[in-house]
């Protein structure tokens, strides 16, 4: 599969400049003169406006957690279906009856989480392998703001600087994008997780062992007696979903 995360290489290091805060992210959303009015900045999101700032898209997906569509817990059998499609292509050769069936059932789950960087990636790569250029940018360029958007909510070395995701799923994502390994994730605490490198790295003469994770916002709305099974996830750079051990 062809890489459409190059972006990643120049992003700056963490400051903590966007972590989400949840009055400032309601109270600009909402305000129909504000600049981050939600349904505006959604409808530029949506026609793939490329003036759409990196301040833009920490309020569009934090702002995605208020909106009635946002159902984190909701069964995805869109996302099953064109998981199975993707991981059936032949990358070098693909079938131009299935590059327009994955962008069908892309769209599908993206009604329902607009933000999955995998998703974006996916129609990423359907419309490149189908000379649609512009098309393929427009959802290249939506991942890189997104990505950017998490990145930028926490440092993610310690509980208290955790990355803010409002998905299970955006924190495997992230992850792969930044093409690490990874174990099982433990519970800290109410709403963050650790996942674990199943290989360490040095930065700064230190090692990173893992990233923490907020994902406080999945179980505003959790159902009663709800559990949530994480059973595979995805590798950006080949189109193989693999287990999530």
């Amino acid at each position: 599969m062809k890489r459409f995360l190059g972006f990643l290489l120049f992003l700056p290091a963490w400051v903590g400049a966007q972590v989400p805060v949840e009055d400032d992210i309601l109270a600009r959303t909402l305000d129909s003169s504000s600049p981050f009015y939600y349904t505006t900045l959604m409808m530029r999101y949506r026609e793939g406006d490329p003036t759409l700032s990196d301040l833009d898209y920490h309020y569009l997906y934090y702002g995605y957690a208020y909106q009635e569509a946002y159902k984190p817990l909701q069964p995805s059998p869109e996302l099953d279906r064109l998981l199975l499609l993707a991981s059936s292509v032949d990358a070098d050769h693909p079938q131009t009856e299935t590059l327009e069936a994955i962008i069908a059932a892309g769209n599908d789950v993206l009604a329902r989480d607009p933000f999955s960087p995998k998703v974006l990636n996916l129609m990423a790569f359907a419309y490149d392998m189908l000379g649609e250029r512009e098309q393929a940018a427009a959802y290249a360029a939506r991942m890189s703001g997104v990505l950017r958007a998490i990145l930028a909510s926490g440092d993610g070395l310690s509980q208290k600087s955790p990355r803010h995701v409002l998905m299970f799923d955006h924190a495997l994502d992230v992850l792969d994008a930044e093409e690490l390994s990874y174990g099982k994730a433990r519970v800290i605490s109410r709403t963050v997780e650790f996942v674990p490198l199943l290989k360490p790295y040095l930065v700064e003469g230190r090692k990173r062992r893992g990233f923490y994770f907020d994902f406080g916002r999945v179980y505003w709305n959790k159902p009663e007696g709800y559990t949530y099974k994480r059973d595979r996830t995805w590798q950006f750079n080949n189109l193989k979903p693999r287990e999530y051990k």
